[in-house]
């Protein structure tokens, strides 16, 4: 058996060496992204934003599908990314995007005022976001995996409608559709890593 030419040997293993890029690259997006799950820290969210578009790019460039041992940890990480960081990143958006003075509730939702019989009291909106948010995204970037997009129109329908009695106040709203939004931004691009890989 003869060895391959220096210049081919470079060639084939170039390829290789892009995709490993491509997930080393994406799991230390995941690494930011854990980091900031309990402490919020917008750098380590722009840092993992950032580090996830270089993934994008770096399985983008071999003009080949990847190996199979390539896809499916590609497609794992993928998937972790997703669930993790859409959370951190919808909390970014939220931060940057709104001026409102919310109150935090105790279940995890905002606190709002309502006019009922002449007297304004107060009520918890929008309670178990994080955990809507993970199993929104996971749906999400499995079914686009999955090569089932479509999945898309009924989750969004699902959680719209789960929603609606919440979304009489305009903060609820606000903060509904920026983080349903970025969640589901973000779950879309963890997920077309992996369809960039498996093309």
């Amino acid at each position: 058996m003869t060895a391959l030419p220096l210049p081919q040997f470079l060639l084939a293993a170039l390829p290789i060496s892009v995709w490993a890029l491509a997930l080393v690259v994406a799991i230390a997006s995941v690494c930011c992204m854990v980091a900031t799950l309990r402490t919020p820290r917008r750098p380590l969210v722009y840092t993992a934003a950032g580090l996830l578009g270089l993934a994008f790019l770096l399985v983008a460039i071999p003009q080949q599908e990847a190996p199979l041992t390539f896809r499916v940890l590609i497609g794992i990480v993928a998937l972790v990314l997703s669930v993790i960081g859409g959370g951190p990143a919808a909390q970014l958006a939220l931060a940057l995007a709104t001026r409102s003075t919310a109150v935090p509730g105790v279940h995890g939702g905002i606190v709002v005022h309502d006019r009922v019989s002449g007297l304004e009291e107060t009520r918890e909106v929008l309670r178990g976001g994080t955990t809507i948010g993970f199993l929104e995204r996971f749906a999400t970037t499995g079914a686009i995996m999955a090569g089932f997009p479509e999945a898309l129109g009924v989750l969004i329908a699902i959680k719209g409608v789960g929603r609606f009695t919440e979304l009489e106040a305009p903060e609820a709203r606000e903060r509904f559709i920026i983080g349903t939004l970025v969640s589901l931004i973000w779950a879309c691009v963890c997920a077309g890593l992996f369809r960039f890989a498996a093309a």
